[in-house]
């Protein structure tokens, strides 16, 4: 049996469609708060049959920090798929950050040796990554560096160390580190704000890019290293690395709306994250641009990704036609 954390997430959600459509028998931890009904209708996008196949999925409330509810999800579970994390670059919830991603990421790896689990897969990030220092495209192997990351970066790369920790110990693991996830669901967080910023007709864009890639090819790369003897490995999960406009772009024209066409200059991003501080002392709310994240846009970041190639054939699909896809669905649900 299979258990994943995290599933009530993007890549979660696509991951439980993949393994419920393949016949497994599968376990999902959720917390009381979270919506099912956003995995169900997830698995309506590929299937006819969706109501039928979130069925199998043997749902079971517990939280990353609290052992005795894990344990249950534990019970008779051979395989792990690790995916749950708290997403937040606003400092304030620093704290909170390495409770769920790095004490949530102990607890798991710790149960997993305590269990007998055969493999644990765990979901990264690029911002676990480090940065080139001299142009040249990232890789796995590149040297970590911590100065002027942001913090839910510095907690994913604290939690990559306990999964190591993990192998060390005899836990065979693999790790994916995507870029920007891709894909259709979850309109209001991470990469779904790209369509509700395109939605919007807003002319003006970021500098630089990143590395993308659908929500389709990181499930499928997860479970094909599970599949595979492959273990104690770590991938680079990028399809392409693309400028934030290009993709807004993509997405703008699929939605009948103008394009990006004004790029932000980095002096007025130096304003913007300043004033967004002032924001937030006052109303309290969450940070939408700090001063690592301006960093992280004076130059763009490019991944190599041809470490899978070394393992086995892998074809991505078109980060375009997912787009396209994802924006179809985006305007029978939110227009």
């Amino acid at each position: 049996m299979v258990l994943v954390t995290g599933g009530t997430g993007l890549v979660g959600a696509h991951l439980l469609f993949h393994l419920a459509n393949k016949g497994l028998k599968v376990k999902a931890i959720h917390r009381k708060q979270s919506d099912l009904r956003r995995v169900e209708k997830v698995f309506s996008y590929y299937s006819n049959d969706a109501t039928a196949l979130f069925k199998k999925i043997m749902w079971i409330e517990a939280d990353l920090d609290n052992i005795p509810t894990l344990e249950i999800a534990f019970t008779n579970v051979t395989h792990v798929y690790h995916a749950a994390a708290l997403i937040s670059f606003d400092p304030r919830n620093y704290k909170k950050l390495r409770k769920v991603n790095v004490k949530g990421t102990r607890n798991i790896v710790n149960l997993c040796l305590a269990y007998g689990i055969k493999k644990l897969c765990y979901v990264s990030t690029i911002g676990a990554i480090g940065r080139s220092i001299n142009g040249e495209s990232m890789t796995e192997e590149t040297e970590w560096n911590d100065a002027h990351t942001n913090v839910y970066a510095l907690t994913k790369y604290d939690a990559e160390m306990e999964v190591w920790r993990g192998s060390q110990e005899g836990l065979d693991m693999v790790m994916v580190n995507p870029g920007i996830v891709l894909g259709p669901g979850f309109w209001k967080y991470g990469s779904g704000k790209f369509f509700s910023i395109a939605a919007k007709g807003q002319r003006i864009y970021p500098p630089s890019g990143t590395g993308f890639i659908t929500v389709n090819d990181v499930v499928k790369m997860m479970v094909s290293l599970m599949e595979s003897p492959i273990k104690n490995e770590r991938f680079i999960a990028v399809s392409e690395n693309l400028t934030y406009k290009k993709v807004v772009a993509i997405i703008a024209k699929e939605l009948g709306k103008p394009g990006p066409k004004n790029k932000l200059k980095l002096w007025q991003l130096e304003i913007l994250w300043r004033l967004d501080w002032v924001r937030t002392v006052l109303t309290g709310k969450e940070r939408k641009l700090t001063k690592n994240g301006v960093f992280s846009l004076r130059k763009r970041r490019v991944y190599n990704n041809t470490k899978i190639q070394k393992y086995f054939p892998f074809e991505y699909e078109s980060i375009e036609e997912a787009l396209i896809f994802s924006s179809k669905h985006f305007l029978k649900e939110v227009s």
